[in-house]
């Protein structure tokens, strides 16, 4: 499985920590979350019994608002990191899809997130995860969605 960002640090115990995240592609524009002054691809931890998909949809919903479909699994990545909020080293593996934003449902659920729209080939710099960057570099080279 490819890494992306920091090696593991030697003698630090990690946790795996399973996610889905949707590259969510419309005339150009990617919908991200921004949590913290930082951008990121909507998503976040698959919980026990999950779908990676379902999670994908919970995920999206909780930190844009959205509802998606046509998700189709697009790259998957390892990275190592200090996940501050559960207090432990955790081994990411990310799940990435790229799924097709059909409508807002409401404000975002998740505390201190946002939803932002923006041209996906300028948020490819800005996204704060290296390989959520790949990915919609990745996803940028496929066919492009338009509105219905």
């Amino acid at each position: 499985m490819r890494r992306c960002g920091e090696a593991p640090l030697k003698g630090v115990a990690y946790r795996d920590r399973p996610g889905a995240y949707g590259v969510l592609l419309l005339d150009g524009d990617v919908l991200l979350a921004a949590q913290n002054g930082a951008l990121l691809l909507p998503g976040g931890g698959i919980d026990p019994g999950e779908s990676p998909v379902r999670a994908l949809h919970r995920e999206v919903r909780e930190e844009t608002g959205w509802r998606i479909g046509a998700p189709a699994r697009l790259a998957v990545f390892a990275r190592y990191c200090w996940l501050p909020e559960y207090h432990y080293h955790a081994r990411k593996v990310q799940h990435i899809y790229v799924a097709r934003p059909i409508r807002p449902l409401g404000p975002p659920s998740e505390p201190d997130h946002v939803a932002v729209w923006m041209r996906a080939a300028r948020a490819v710099d800005l996204l704060a995860v290296e390989g959520e960057a790949r990915a919609l570099e990745a996803a940028l080279r496929r066919p492009r969605l338009s509105r219905p």
